[in-house]
């Protein structure tokens, strides 16, 4: 039986700080998996440029040049996104890969699991996701945030694996079927569990950053989060719904109420009550409004049906 090529994709974006090392780690892995047969020779390491602004391009030609073995390179015409960068390369790689495994340029994410993924990719799976067993290096804030995000994201109806990111290991059937996902707004941790293939998890603990700064600030990973959400679930215009039922039942109560009190003699002037009537129900009809026009946005460019990403240069 042949020996599976392996492809491993880092989407890069200003990753300067850490290329250097993060090639040399993941090319030691890639001879050492191919020196005990677990892979081809012919694996290789793809790098994506998602539009870098430092010299990001440059180090991945130097590699490239150095080892056209084992190294690849793909720059794409303008910063498209990280999930973008990640689609591109893999369905890229899909073409002489048996099997794809994506990781972030950082290597936060514990390199040293590739092995098992790889074994439960020989027993029969077809996804296999990289999962992180603790967060002990997490800020409190980000923990309870990443908790809140999954279990919230889960209730919607969205069924994403928790405490996985973007760290996994795809077949090539399972990327030919991803390729048939033609959406504009991707949010592959949604996504990939969609395909219904046999999985398997490989729990990891995550490490700090090798150098640099995250990319993923907390405005960056509040904006990721709502486009996850609104991506595959349709469950928030339905909660508007409701709660505009609600409101308009319990304002049925209230004027019933001041038809009695005012017959009763009772009335009061109910500034108070009011004020807080008009702010409460006129936010209200705000964050409907912004929930719907944000579901509105996506339909009107997914109609467009524009290039999700434009390659402008491939290595070798």
């Amino acid at each position: 039986m042949a020996l599976p090529v392996l492809a491993i994709v880092v989407p890069c974006y200003n990753e300067k700080e850490v290329l250097p090392a993060t090639a040399q780690q993941l090319l030691d892995v890639v001879r050492k998996l191919a020196a005990d047969n677990a892979i081809s020779q012919e694996s290789k390491i793809v790098f994506v440029d998602d539009g870098s602004k430092d010299c990001t391009w440059e180090l991945i030609e130097n590699l490239c040049r150095e080892n056209p073995q084992n190294f690849s390179g793909i720059k794409l015409s303008g910063n498209r996104g990280h999930q973008n960068a990640l689609l591109c390369g893999l369905l890229s790689v899909k073409e002489f890969a048996d099997a794809s495994i994506s990781i972030d340029a950082d290597l936060q994410d514990d390199i040293s699991v590739i092995d098992e993924m790889l074994k439960l990719y020989a027993s029969g799976c077809e996804i296999v996701y990289g999962v992180r067993s603790k967060r002990n290096n997490d800020q409190f804030f980000k923990r309870i945030t990443a908790h809140c995000f999954y279990k919230f994201i889960n209730i919607l109806g969205a069924n994403i694996i928790y405490n996985h990111a973007d760290f996994r290991l795809m077949s090539k059937n399972a990327l030919n079927a991803l390729e048939e996902y033609k959406e504009v707004n991707l949010f592959l941790r949604g996504i990939v569990p969609m395909l219904g293939y046999k999985t398997g998890i490989a729990y990891y603990e995550r490490k700090k950053r090798l150098a640099g700064e995250s990319k993923y600030p907390l405005g960056k990973m509040l904006k990721f989060a709502f486009e996850g959400i609104t991506s595959l679930s349709t469950k928030p215009i339905r909660m508007v719904s409701v709660l505009g039922v609600v409101i308009f039942l319990v304002s049925l109560i209230m004027i019933a109420y001041s038809v009695v009190v005012y017959f009763k003699g009772d009335t009061v002037s109910g500034w108070s009550s009011m004020i807080c009537s008009l702010w409460s129900i006129g936010g209200l009809i705000l964050l409907s409004i912004g929930i719907v026009g944000e579901y509105i946005g996506k339909i009107y460019l997914e109609t467009k049906q524009r290039p999700r990403f434009i390659v402008e240069k491939k290595l070798p």
